[in-house]
This record gives structure tokens, sequence and C-alpha cells, in this order.
């Protein structure tokens, strides 16, 4: 499976990118918040949901793991499609669609063309609890510190004893910045105080 391509961009449109890596020119179907962060770029990182149906065989790359994984949870509802959920990353920031699900605004969700009725609501009810959770997010980006692997390593741990990402990813950082150099079975029992 291909996880990201790195090369050079040829071409660029608002909906497509051609990535030439090893001699050999990608098409890669893109989304409106991608372009604009590759654009004035020579060169990418592209991170790839590969598509493959029985007549056909599709790249659709993203700027950030964080988008990819909103369009995998999108694909995931049933009724939206590839197609849908680039329009939606088009029209909406990853973000904004975060905080529609969360907020339940069925009408900033059917504003996305393609997006009717039923297919927001039941887009909402599916994802809210999995966007709580954190899923659908890079949730790698929140944990910029120094001691990076201190935290990756706390927070292994604490998913493993079955408390979710999006609460841990609030509780670390907080810790992290009363106490930079604390240790991970420090950091994992200040965050059990408050988990």
């Amino acid at each position: 499976m291909i996880d990201y391509i790195k090369g050079t961009i040829i071409e660029l449109s608002p909906t497509e990118l051609i990535l030439e890596c090893g001699g050999i020119g990608y098409s890669i179907l893109i989304s409106l918040q991608t372009y604009e962060k590759l654009e004035n770029q020579e060169k990418a990182v592209v991170y790839i949901h590969h598509y493959i149906r029985e007549d056909e065989e599709l790249f659709y790359g993203f700027a950030s793991k964080d988008e990819r994984e909103l369009f995998r949870l999108l694909i995931g509802v049933s009724g939206i499609g590839v197609a849908s959920a680039r329009m939606m990353l088009s029209s909406l920031t990853s973000d904004e669609i975060r905080s529609a699900i969360l907020a339940e605004d069925i009408n900033r969700i059917k504003s996305v063309k393609g997006i009717g009725l039923k297919s927001a609501q039941r887009l909402i009810l599916e994802l809210k609890d999995k966007v709580v959770k954190g899923e659908g997010a890079d949730n790698s980006v929140l944990f910029v510190q120094e001691n990076n692997a201190v935290a990756q390593e706390a927070t292994t741990a604490l998913v493993m004893l079955g408390f979710t990402k999006a609460n841990i990813n609030k509780v670390i950082p907080a810790l992290l910045k009363e106490n930079p150099k604390a240790k991970v079975e420090d950091l994992i029992k200040a965050a059990l105080k408050r988990l």
C-alpha cells in the first residue's frame, strides 16, 4: 500500500496534481485545501488514499495526514463516496467539518454541493461519536513538544488502559506545559488523576 509520494510538482490545478517521483508522473486527485497548501511549491509530499474499483484505479492526495484521515472517515459513511468527500474537503476546512458534525449543524453540511438533508443527517449520526473520540484526525500533530517520545509513550499506555485519545490529547499537553521534563511514568500518574 502507498502511504505517500514525495516528488516534484509538474502540473497543479485546483482538482488535480501531476507529481513526478523516480521518473514516473503520478496523476493525483486533490481537494481545494490541498491545492492551497501546495500552491507556489516546486516539491511536495502528498499522502495517498488508493481507491480501487473493478473499473477504475485512482489516487486521492492530501497535503496532510489529518486531511486524509478525515477523508477516510467521511467515505466510511453510507452514501458518501469519494467524490462527495473530496467536495466536502474543498468546500470546508477539516476543522469546519469536524465543528459542524459536533454542533450537529445540518445546514452547514448541506451547503456542500451534492450533500442533501438525509446524507447530512446520516453523516452527523454516524460520525459524531467518532469525532468526539478523536477519530479521523492525525493526533500526532498535537504533540510538537521536545519530549515527543515521552508524550507518545504515555499516550499509548493510557489508550491501552481504556482512555480515549481525545481526552488524553487534552491532558498530556497541559501536563507537559506544567512539567516539560516529566518522565513517562510521572506523566501517566498525573494523567490518571485528571482523566
